[in-house]
């Protein structure tokens, strides 16, 4: 009788243990689903209040500095060799200066993490020249990617969050490690990372198509003796870009795609057309702003490849559906965004 008493608690201890492992692979709190479309097609986004608090908490725009006066001596007039935004008045130019200080480099040296103390006027730091040429890349994004970024904008705060590198920056892989010649390219397969969600998928979904300009698809509109080079490994590739911009906006497929066909534009959300503006925009910011300044970065800076640090999607979203959930910085600072007959001119890397 005993026996059979304790066999039972036994059981029961077993049965108990086993659910608090099945408990434990769960999502708490229980996710909270948002239906966007017709009833029963499984167009809903799904949010964790849990994770949803922190991405809001990484997502607080700062508070802006008062405008500073339009009147009085030009920045040009001034200091000297500055090269952007010299229109300005001083007053507004050192309105900027101090809040890009606050938005790169509040805990890193400050002006002198640009500039020589000696010197401001000197462009013997590699940060002061690449500083040069963000604020005209964000004068670019804020003037000629309004398909995308609207009339929200960007600031240098957008991606840097007060670091003097942004936290989501990205380098070409190399898809052949020491030894791997034996068993091919793996094209990054197999090796779990934190961009696909430490999935099998290829862990460099952003050399093809955000640097180069390869077609996002998953199959092909012809059989394959036409020529179609669609293939398993571009449909992995675009999965793995499709994850990432997931994570990224943190949001689920829906979002983009309409749940009864996918690769219908007619039946679509809008954001679709948005998100096809941001993935162009990633590739024109990469290939015009960022690899012409691979001969400024120190080496210690760059990739295993010598690559400069790219953008992609988490970039600027940082988990939210709209950097910063939308807070339009940009109206704060109208000097990041000139009249498009002012489009910065393309500048020469040091």
């Amino acid at each position: 009788m005993n026996s059979t008493k304790w066999t039972h608690r036994l059981w029961q201890c077993a049965a108990g243990l086993a659910a608090l492992v099945l408990l434990s692979g769960c999502e708490l709190p229980v996710p909270n689903s948002v239906q966007h479309g017709y009833r029963g097609t499984g167009m809903v986004q799904v949010y964790n209040t849990r994770l949803l608090a922190a991405t809001a908490d990484a997502n607080v725009a700062p508070v802006a500095i008062p405008q500073a006066p339009g009147e009085g001596p030009k920045a040009s007039q001034t200091y000297k060799n500055v090269q952007v935004l010299g229109n300005l008045s001083t007053a507004q130019f050192n309105r900027l200066m101090v809040s890009m200080t606050s938005w790169v480099s509040p805990n890193d040296g400050g002006c002198v993490y640009c500039h020589n103390p000696a010197n401001f006027a000197d462009d013997e730091k590699y940060t002061k020249v690449v500083a040069r040429r963000m604020l005209q890349m964000t004068q670019y994004i804020n003037t000629e990617w309004k398909p995308h970024v609207a009339e929200t904008g960007v600031t240098c705060y957008t991606c840097h969050r007060g670091q003097p590198v942004p936290s989501a920056i990205w380098f070409t892989q190399s898809h052949e490690p020491p030894g791997s010649n034996f068993l091919g390219d793996k094209a990054g397969q197999n090796e779990p990372a934190a961009v696909v969600n430490l999935s099998s998928l290829p862990n460099d979904p952003f050399t093809p198509f955000l640097l180069q300009a390869k077609d996002i698809r998953m199959n092909g509109p012809t059989p394959l003796p036409s020529g179609n080079r669609h293939s398993t490994k571009q449909t992995e590739w675009t999965y793995g870009l499709m994850t990432h911009m997931s994570t990224s906006l943190g949001v689920n497929c829906t979002y983009c795609h309409n749940s009864r066909a996918f690769q219908s534009w007619e039946d679509a959300p809008p954001q679709r057309v948005t998100a096809w503006h941001g993935i162009r925009m990633a590739r024109d910011l990469n290939v015009n702003y960022m690899e012409p300044l691979t001969p400024v970065f120190p080496d210690n800076r760059k990739g295993e490849l010598g690559d400069v640090a790219k953008l992609n999607c988490n970039t600027c979203h940082q988990g939210a559906y709209k950097p910063l959930f939308g807070a339009p910085m940009a109206k704060d600072f109208p000097e990041l965004t000139p009249p498009p007959s002012s489009k910065p001119a393309q500048v020469a890397a040091k």
